[in-house]
C-alpha cells in the first residue's frame, strides 16, 4: 500500500458526497481534501518539509482529521499528543515532544500553559477550525532539538497504563503494512482494489490520541466508508448513532460493552448490528457470552499495541461461528503473515504449543519484520493460532513470595452479582513487600455489598494472599485516553486515603 496514494485516490472520488459526521453535521470527502491542503501549504511555508515532526494536539474533532491526511500525504511526521490531558500535563508534553509544528482546534489555543509551551521549544502554531489553518505563531528554528524523522509516519503516545506514555515511532512502512492487512481481514475488502466509496457509515469511538483511534478513521477512509466520529463513549450517544445509522458493525472497549449491558437497551436499538468489536483492554468472556445471549451479537475482540501499529490478532465472524464454544475466552486467531510463540520468562527458552510463557510475535508491522519481538503478556497460544492472554508478567504482584495476578482477582470480584466492573494494582507493604487492592464499581439496581461482606465472598473464591487488602467502591475508575484502567491513578485513589 502507497498511504499518500491511496488517501488522494479516495478523496477524488466523489468530493460532494458525505465523508465524516460530527455532532450530527457532515463534512463531505471535497472539504476533507480542501482542509488537508490548505494545511500542508501552511506547514510547507513555514518550513517544515518532508520528514518534518509535526505535533497535534489530538482528540475527536472533525477539524483535527485533515491534519491527518495532511500528514500522510506529505511524508511528514504525526507526533501525538492527547488534548484531553489537563493543561499542565499537556503543556509539559508538549515540551517533552518538542515538535518544531504545532497542531490544534482553535479553541485549545485559548487554554492556560499551551502557547506558553509552544515557545519554549520554538514550535509554530496553527489552529484549525472548519475551512481555516492559521498560523498564530511562527516558529524558532534555533529552539528545535530534533525537526525531522524520515521515514517515520506517526511517533505515538503510548496509553500510559503502567506508567509514565513513552513515544513510540512507527515506520511509514510498518502502518502501511498494518492498514493493509486490517483491510485483508475485512470481509469483501482488497486492499489493491481500485477504491470505491460504500454506502455503510461507521461508528468511531476510539480516542485519536490512541493508536485504535487513528487506524479506525483511517481504515474507514481508505475503505471509502462513511465515519460517524464520537466526541466521547456514552451511553446515550452510541446508542443514538447505532439507531440512525444502522451499521453491521459496531464497537467500543469492554468497559463500554460493560455499561451497554447494564443500560439494558431495549433489543430493537442494536437489531441492525451483526458483530460487536472490542479490544485494547482483556475481554471477560462471560460478559461477551452475557451480551451474546441478551442482543444474539457475537462480541469479536482483538489484540494488538501500539508499537503494532494496530492488531496481530483477533476474531472473525466465521471463527466466532465455529470455534467459540471450543476457543472461548482467547482473543483471536493470529493475523494473516503473523507468527506467535511464548518462551520462558526466566530461561529464555522457547515452550511449546499450549504451554503458558511470554509472549513473543513476528509480524511484517511490527519492528523490522524479520526479528521476535517480546512483549510483556503471560500467553499460550494452541495448534490453530489461536491466543489467550493469561496476564500482564510485569503486572505480577508478589505478596511476601506468593505471585498475584491481577486479572484473576478482576474476574473473581466482577464474577459477584453487584458488581459490574473491577481493577486491581499493587501498593508497597512494609512487610510483604506488595500486597493487592482493588477499586470496583457497583451494578445500577442493586444492593452493593460493604466491603467486609465482599472480602468474605472473595475468600470463598480466592486463596488468602489473593484477597486485596482494601476493596474500594468508586462511581468510576481512572482511565487512559483509550479507556484501559490508569494503572498510576489507581495507585493513587489507595495511596490519596492513606
Amino acid at each position: 500500500m502507497d498511504l499518500a496514494r491511496s488517501i488522494s485516490a479516495v478523496l477524488a472520488i466523489d468530493p460532494a458526497a458525505a465523508a465524516v459526521e460530527f455532532g450530527q453535521r457532515w463534512t463531505r470527502w471535497g472539504e476533507l481534501g480542501q482542509r488537508a491542503a490548505t494545511i500542508r501549504a501552511v506547514l510547507h511555508a513555514a518550513g517544515a518539509g518532508e520528514g518534518a515532526r509535526i505535533g497535534v494536539l489530538l482528540r475527536n474533532h472533525v477539524d483535527l482529521i485533515p491534519a491527518l491526511l495532511a500528514i500522510f500525504t506529505s511524508a511528514r511526521c504525526l507526533a501525538s499528543l492527547n488534548a484531553v490531558s489537563p493543561d499542565a500535563k499537556l503543556a509539559e508534553d508538549m515540551v517533552d515532544a518538542a515538535a518544531p509544528m504545532l497542531i490544534a482546534t482553535a479553541s485549545d489555543w485559548t487554554r492556560p500553559g499551551l502557547r506558553d509551551a509552544a515557545a519554549r521549544v520554538g514550535a509554530g502554531v496553527i489552529a484549525v477550525e472548519g475551512d481555516r489553518a492559521d498560523l498564530l505563531a511562527p516558529a524558532d528554528p534555533s529552539l528545535w532539538t530534533r525537526a525531522t524523522a524520515p521515514g517515520v509516519a506517526i511517533e505515538m503516545l503510548s496509553s500510559g497504563t503502567t506508567g509514565k506514555p513513552k513515544r513510540i515511532p512507527l515506520p511509514l512502512r510498518n502502518l502501511e503494512t498494518a492498514l493493509a492487512g486490517a483491510a485483508s481481514y475485512e470481509k469483501g475488502r482488497d486492499p489493491d482494489a481500485p477504491p470505491r466509496l460504500r454506502s455503510g457509515v461507521q461508528i468511531v469511538t476510539a480516542p485519536l490520541a490512541h493508536i485504535a483511534g487513528i487506524t479506525g478513521i483511517m481504515n474507514n477512509l481508505l475503505a471509502g466508508r462513511k465515519v460517524c466520529l464520537i466526541e466521547r463513549f456514552t451511553v446515550e450517544g452510541f446508542r443514538d448513532a447505532i439507531v440512525r445509522h444502522r451499521p453491521k458493525v459496531a464497537g467500543a472497549p469492554p468497559s463500554a460493552l460493560r455499561m451497554l449491558l447494564d443500560a439494558d437497551i431495549p433489543k430493537e436499538d442494536f437489531a441492525s448490528l451483526v458483530a460487536y468489536r472490542t479490544g485494547t483492554a482483556p475481554l471477560d468472556p462471560d460478559l461477551a457470552d452475557a451480551f451474546y445471549e441478551r442482543y444474539g451479537i457475537p462480541v469479536l475482540q482483538n489484540y494488538g499495541a501500539t508499537e503494532f501499529a494496530g492488531g496481530v490478532a483477533g476474531w472473525t465472524l466465521e471463527d466466532f461461528n465455529a470455534h467459540w464454544r471450543e476457543k472461548r475466552g482467547s482473543v483471536g486467531r493470529l493475523n494473516k503473515g503473523a507468527e506467535a510463540r511464548v518462551i520462558d520468562p526466566e530461561s529464555g527458552a522457547v515452550l511449546e504449543r499450549g504451554a503458558e510463557g511470554l509472549l513473543e510475535l513476528r509480524a511484517p508491522n511490527i519492528g523490522n519484520g524479520r526479528d521476535w519481538v517480546r512483549t510483556t503478556d503471560l500467553a499460550t497460544v494452541d495448534p490453530d493460532d489461536f491466543i489467550w492472554i493469561r496476564g500482564r508478567h510485569d503486572g505480577a504482584i508478589v505478596r511476601g513470595g506468593f505471585k498475584v495476578l491481577p486479572d484473576d482477582v478482576v474476574k473473581a470480584i466482577q464474577a459477584h452479582p453487584a458488581v459490574r466492573e473491577a481493577a486491581v494494582t499493587g501498593v508497597p507493604d512494609r512487610r510483604l513487600g506488595q500486597v493487592p487492592v482493588a477499586a470496583w464499581i457497583a451494578r445500577s439496581g442493586v444492593d452493593a455489598p460493604d466491603e467486609e461482606t465482599l472480602r468474605a465472598w472473595l475468600k470463598e473464591r480466592l486463596m488468602p494472599y489473593q484477597v486485596p487488602v482494601k476493596l474500594k467502591r468508586v462511581e468510576e475508575l481512572p482511565r487512559t485516553p483509550s479507556m484501559k484502567v490508569s494503572q498510576p491513578a489507581l495507585k493513587a485513589l489507595f495511596e490519596a486515603a492513606e
